[in-house]
């Protein structure tokens, strides 16, 4: 049975900037493109949320998403 009340994820910067990291490894999305075109994955109910901590942290929806893989870890061939 379904609970009633949905749990609500708390989208700190290092949770967004997983989710990015997670979507471009998985090739939904582009080093390139605008943070923005996270919004297609994250719920529209959290999206303000998200807008809120990437706003507390610099950065703005115009921003490509690479920006917020600075910390991305490479491994050589």
């Amino acid at each position: 049975m379904l609970s009633a009340i949905e749990s609500r994820i708390r989208y700190s910067i290092d949770v967004i900037q997983e989710e990015a990291l997670q979507l471009v490894h998985r090739g939904l999305l582009h080093r390139q493109q605008p943070i923005y075109a996270l919004c297609q994955y994250i719920p529209p109910r959290e999206w303000p949320n998200v807008e809120l901590e990437l706003e507390r942290h610099d950065y703005l929806l115009r921003d490509r998403i690479i920006d917020l893989l600075s910390k991305e870890q490479w491994q050589q061939d």
